[in-house]
């Protein structure tokens, strides 16, 4: 655990300082591997084309734990892995892009950059506040939280995962495409879950917890795996309107999106600084026993 927290601070370190690191994806490779399974479709196409990366990153480390100086090369590697895993853009560098531009065109235009698998993103606080909360989901927070239980195997199946069910560019049947999404949504359950009390906790306590409780009470059973986690977002939505809501009701006038979005930004800064902690937490008190 040690390792993947030093990789963690490392990378996220690295994208602080050199945002353009997370463009560097090289899925080229993928895309070919996606191609050759042409053959196959449904699940069994999902399987083969998610797992044997998957497999092949295990077998890495598995190599790894018996070659000299085994720390460093699987700190490097979980390092390589997790800055692939964290594009295809820098989620601060997104949001900093947003909050600088020069007019209101240029920020709706840098504002679409937090879309993963949507179509655009209106200018509303509400659903800019949204895709922010997806954005950091998936380039950050899912990311790092298969990484730290599953280390660069868990990082990478949640990436490529993603890539598969979201990526139209990529030539898969109904029956694969339908399946992918279904891992996809599987594997964001989990981190939704932990991002959305953790945004509580740093953010409105009453209005994200009441979004995420009403939510649950109007979803179906199996939604976990069947759709996006729309908690987050009703969770997101209800902490950005949460100062602007009351008066005269007319809560789309008297909002200014950047102001609710640095403040989210912040937010979202807390809860990643917060989870890192717990981590550290965890790795001294395994240290100390």
């Amino acid at each position: 655990m040690a390792i993947r927290l030093l990789a963690a601070l490392i990378a996220l370190g690295l994208l602080h300082v050199q945002p353009q690191l997370a463009h560097w994806r090289g899925d080229a490779g993928y895309r070919r591997w996606v191609n050759q399974l042409a053959d196959t479709s449904g699940t069994a196409r999902v399987l083969l084309t998610v797992l044997a990366p998957v497999a092949a990153c295990a077998l890495i480390i598995w190599i790894l734990h018996s070659l000299p100086l085994a720390a460093l090369l699987q700190l490097v590697f979980g390092f390589v892995v997790l800055v692939f895993s964290f594009g295809p853009h820098a989620f601060e560098a997104d949001i900093e892009a947003i909050l600088k531009a020069p007019d209101q065109h240029s920020r709706e235009t840098a504002a679409q950059a937090l879309c993963d698998d949507c179509e655009t993103v209106p200018w509303t606080t509400a659903d800019l506040g949204e895709a922010t909360a997806y954005a950091a989901l998936r380039r950050r927070f899912g990311v790092l939280f298969w990484f730290f239980l599953l280390g660069p195997v868990g990082a990478l199946l949640y990436r490529l995962a993603r890539q598969l069910g979201h990526d139209s560019s990529l030539a898969l049947d109904s029956g694969a495409r339908t399946s992918a999404r279904y891992l996809a949504n599987a594997l964001d359950w989990l981190p939704a879950q932990l991002m959305v009390f953790t945004l509580a906790l740093v953010g409105h306590w009453d209005a994200v917890i009441g979004a995420w409780r009403r939510w649950h009470q109007q979803a179906v059973p199996n939604s976990w795996y069947l759709s996006n986690p729309g908690f987050l977002g009703a969770a997101a939505r209800a902490d950005v309107l949460t100062d602007i809501e009351g008066g005269d009701g007319y809560t789309e006038e008297r909002t200014d999106p950047l102001h609710e979005l640095r403040r989210l930004r912040d937010a979202l800064l807390r809860a990643l600084l917060a989870w890192l902690s717990v981590v550290a937490l965890i790795v001294v008190g395994g240290w100390l026993h």
